[in-house]
């Protein structure tokens, strides 16, 4: 529906590998994103800052290097995602000169600068990753390598606790259908959405935590979606060794 002929759309937001359902989107999906941007004349802005966790049986690819894609297209970029450093809040733009002009005049009269300090240690490594793309230990690589058996551990350890878990194809977080545990929360009283609560509800009674998925929905869709919850793997190992610890025990009390 954004590619109506009487839509107003001048630009969408692709989001490739997905956060939060981690959905990677392969070729022939993107060629029909760039297909209808083309057809509608519609900018492009692909929001990629997990270019680099993407999983076994998946390969990320850009859209900017499709066909008559790169003069319509802003590629974003992370530094905190693609190398663990998310407080850093530092990032980069790729795109033609008459779209990133624009992102410069924002730049200039919003953040202004990012520090030095962190611009240089981002450029030293990128230096360093890209003289060694083909080696197994280039950091490109092994924090997905890493991060792929922290994945399938998650996934395995709600299934256990009789949650449905979404594996993604990229990023590190995993979403997970709460239905099935059929927690009673009316007692809760709010106007939250019901994964809000059950995320309040389970951090105070099983310390554990995590994300309503209806934070990314807006109204009309949050119905869809609020039994649904997100989780993070990206952690060390003792703190998914307490998770399991949790799930375990939660599992054991129901049966």
């Amino acid at each position: 529906t954004l590619f109506r002929s009487n839509s107003r759309t001048k630009a969408i937001i692709l989001n490739t590998p997905n956060n939060p359902i981690g959905k990677v989107f392969n070729r022939n999906e993107l060629q029909v994103i760039a297909d209808l941007c083309m057809k509608h004349d519609v900018l492009c802005i692909s929001d990629e800052v997990y270019e680099w966790l993407v999983y076994t049986g998946h390969n990320h690819i850009k859209i900017a290097t499709f066909p008559g894609m790169w003069e319509r297209t802003i590629t974003v970029g992370s530094a905190g995602k693609t190398y663990s450093v998310t407080g850093w809040k530092l990032g980069w733009s790729i795109g033609p000169q008459h779209l990133v002009k624009h992102l410069q005049t924002v730049q200039q009269n919003t953040i202004y600068t990012c520090p030095t300090p962190l611009q240089e240690a981002l450029a030293q490594a990128l230096l360093k990753d890209v003289s060694r793309m083909d080696d197994p230990e280039c950091y490109f690589n092994s924090l997905a390598r890493e991060l792929e058996s922290k994945r399938d551990r998650m996934a395995k350890l709600l299934q256990e606790a009789g949650l449905s878990p979404v594996v993604p194809e990229g990023g590190y977080f995993i979403i997970a259908d709460i239905s099935v545990l059929n927690v009673d929360l009316s007692h809760i009283e709010t106007n939250e959405p019901y994964d809000y609560r059950f995320v309040k509800w389970m951090i105070k009674t099983k310390k554990l935590a995590a994300i309503p998925i209806t934070a990314f929905c807006g109204p009309e869709t949050q119905v869809q979606f609020e039994k649904y919850v997100r989780f993070c793997f990206i952690k060390q190992d003792r703190t998914l060794d307490a998770a399991e610890v949790i799930l375990k025990n939660w599992k054991d009390r129901k049966s």
